[in-house]
């Protein structure tokens, strides 16, 4: 019984850490349906008088972008602000052919007239946050807007957000991501369906009560003293965005966030660049976790609920390795509970913790219904939107499990871009990017074994017990075996 002991303690231990930040989401949605009856008045410059325009440098920290720096550049020449007071740096560590033809592009920018400079360095010190820290230094702008290489901002983008900054205390302003791509396929989708709960959801819950937020590494502006106040970039993490957003708030600098701003960008639209992407953001949010809890909990003037907000945000992605241990313990679980026959209490109490699940239903609904509409018809497709995201997320938990404890336990390793593609409509075809990763990992083979560890989760539904089965878990395991099926044979895919 000691090994069984052992299971039910980690398997409990993991169940309510999950419930626990269903609670936190919660709170965050009551928070979010609270702001959104709250209308608060902002400073803004006034951008009919000249005299109040301040300079703006926008940094485009690129590498290697051969399929999307041509779209990035002619999209950010078309932003609506005087051109003298407007700085372009295009931060370029590309290694590849991409180097001269951005070049040249701007070189016919310079002769157009733009304030346009490519500024490259000898080596990928620091990664993206080097970059940044390197333009910072001769930047001639008072505010610093930043875009990654897929991001297409509107031609009013800084006139929408620039303006906030009259507010002297204003460190940030941060827009929501939008998807140029979101129907592409499953995906996608899938991704949207996720960015769009943070961009809602938690970022305007948390802002709404003053709690940590960050700069999510693109399609946001800086003010150039907070970064410096700061204590400006660092590359000692995978997420540069999340810790310089968690230094300047401890700085008692504010960060603004504009729902209602949307900035076009492009989701990876295959599984090898999403697993990229995802791996850097699970294993920065460790990290981050790791470098900053202490330094939250020591601030004496933060109240004690936004210190635990923000524990929980900097453990955002721990949730995959709860997620990862519920799922591969629930089947010996499964046995222990038709074995053991005094264990009957405990399983009924565990029962409850279904309800994580149902809140995460709930919250999720909220914010898809303001996008999609509510009639019955986006209800029905939201529950399958839900599920599916679900599952995929789930198929997901290893791999960022390992990401997220690498993170925890410091091993460091390089920042690793997620491949750009420029796709413009469900046409296109990524199978000749350069970029693909061409060999497969041990954790897909990992992946691959999981699928058919919950399909065996799923047959001894079928075999436990002696009242003919016992069918409780079964629809967690159809998901976890039907999210890790297609995150394996997905990600084999490119190879073919």
């Amino acid at each position: 019984m000691i090994l069984e002991s052992i299971i039910i303690v980690i398997y409990s231990t993991a169940l309510i850490l999950i419930f626990m930040y269903a609670l936190a989401q919660l709170n965050l949605l009551l928070n979010y349906l609270k702001a959104d009856k709250i209308s608060i008045e902002s400073l803004k410059f006034d951008f009919t008088n000249q005299a109040e325009i301040p300079h703006v440098t926008i940094q485009l920290p690129v590498y290697n972008e051969l399929y999307v720096m041509e779209r990035l550049l002619d999209n950010i020449v078309k932003l609506d602000y005087p051109n003298h007071k407007l700085e372009i740096q295009v931060l370029d560590d590309s290694t590849d052919e991409s180097l001269e033809s951005t070049a040249k592009q701007i070189k016919s920018l310079q002769n157009k007239g733009f304030d346009i400079q490519h500024i490259c360095r000898k080596d990928r010190k620091g990664f993206k946050a080097g970059a940044l820290k390197e333009g910072l230094k001769i930047a001639k702008g008072e505010f610093i807007a930043i875009f990654d290489a897929d991001f297409l901002p509107k031609p009013d983008w800084l006139k929408r957000t620039i303006p906030f900054f009259k507010d002297g205390e204003i460190g940030v302003v941060q827009t929501r991501w939008g998807h140029i791509n979101r129907d592409y396929s499953v995906l996608t989708k899938v991704q949207a369906f996720a960015l769009d709960a943070h961009f809602t959801l938690e970022q305007v819950g948390r802002s709404s009560k003053g709690h940590f937020i960050n700069f999510n590494g693109t399609a946001g502006v800086w003010r150039k003293d907070c970064i410096l106040d700061a204590g400006n970039w660092e590359g000692d993490t995978l997420t540069e965005d999340l810790d310089l957003s968690y230094r300047a708030q401890l700085r008692d600098w504010k960060f603004k966030y504009l729902e209602d701003v949307e900035t076009p960008a492009e989701l990876p639209v295959v599984i090898s660049a999403a697993r990229s992407q995802q791996f850097r953001w699970n294993k920065g949010g460790a990290e981050n976790f790791r470098k900053m809890i202490s330094r939250v909990f020591a601030n004496k003037t933060l109240p004690f609920k936004t210190k635990i907000h923000g524990m929980l945000h900097l453990l955002n992605s721990t949730m995959f390795l709860n997620v990862l241990i519920v799922g591969i313990l629930s089947i010996p679980m499964l046995y222990i509970k038709n074995e053991y026959a005094h264990l009957k209490a405990y399983f009924y109490v565990m029962s409850f913790f279904v309800i994580s699940t149902l809140i995460f239903f709930i919250c999720y609904w909220y914010m898809y219904k303001k996008t999609h509409g509510s009639t019955f018809k986006d209800f029905v497709q939201y529950v399958v939107m839900f599920f599916t995201f679900f599952s995929i997320a789930m198929g997901f938990s290893l791999h960022n499990s390992i990401a997220v404890i690498e993170g925890h336990i410091g091993k460091r390793s390089e920042f690793v871009r997620t491949p750009k593609f420029n796709m413009n409509s469900l046409t296109d075809s990524w199978k000749n990017n350069k970029y693909l990763r061409k060999k497969t990992s041990l954790n897909v083979v990992l992946e691959g074994l999981l699928m058919l560890y919950f399909g065996f989760g799923m047959y001894s539904a079928f075999v436990v017990g002696d009242q003919g089965g016992d069918f409780g878990l079964f629809p967690f395991h159809l998901m976890l075996f039907l999210g890790f099926g297609f995150v394996f044979f997905n990600s084999l895919k490119p190879r073919v």
